[in-house]
């Protein structure tokens, strides 16, 4: 028990990173939390006009969820703890322990957990986002439907178990982050993909 609350604490710190912060630091943009959305995620990166510094969020964000299930594989952890600590690195990320626990929504990095859960889920997850994303150009409502999407995969492919819990509680967090989102959404006020764009 003990050494899964090390690998867990692991995961969960790993998480934490705030690659939008990060990134935006290091490309002299001002800090995500303060224009736009106000979520430090690639989203809202991308709300600079920075490409590159959103997409290096993008990859930054996915690659924790991954790296800390690698990690902890590396030193030791089985599978079924393996897949909790996608979940802690996951909640790094929407409640960081760097920045006062107020995260990003998720989605990047979710990805990077289904990758290191079952790369065919995670593949499905990004191809329902792509498609919906190009067709209705909202992003939020694409993660939405990724989310909806992951946990029939995962029971489709796994059953019940710790895989698919894993993969269900992400996706509902993700849509309870996405909150105002849906509100916006059934408003017609969600800004689209390309939209809001500002100097920072």
């Amino acid at each position: 028990m003990e050494t899964l609350f090390i690998y867990l604490a692991l995961g969960y710190l790993i998480g934490s990173l705030p690659f939008a912060v990060i990134v935006s630091k290091a490309f002299g943009l001002a800090d995500p939390r303060s224009f736009g959305s106000g979520n430090p995620g690639a989203t809202n990166v991308l709300r600079t006009g920075n490409k590159a510094a959103a997409v290096l969020t993008l990859l930054g964000d996915a690659a924790k969820g991954w790296f800390a299930m690698w990690l902890a594989g590396k030193v030791g952890a089985g599978g079924t703890a393996i897949a909790w600590v996608g979940l802690a690195a996951f909640l790094g990320h929407l409640f960081p322990i760097f920045l006062r626990f107020k995260g990003g929504k998720g989605v990047a990095t979710a990805i990077g957990v289904l990758i290191g859960l079952d790369g065919w889920i995670a593949l499905g997850a990004v191809i329902t986002w792509a498609a919906t994303a190009a067709i209705t150009r909202y992003s939020s409502l694409a993660a939405l439907v990724a989310a909806c999407v992951a946990p029939a995969l995962a029971l489709a492919r796994h059953g019940v178990g710790a895989v698919s819990i894993v993969i269900i509680v992400m996706c509902l967090l993700l849509i309870m982050r996405h909150k105002a989102n849906i509100q916006r959404l059934i408003a017609g006020t969600e800004s689209r993909i390309g939209s809001g764009k500002k100097t920072a």
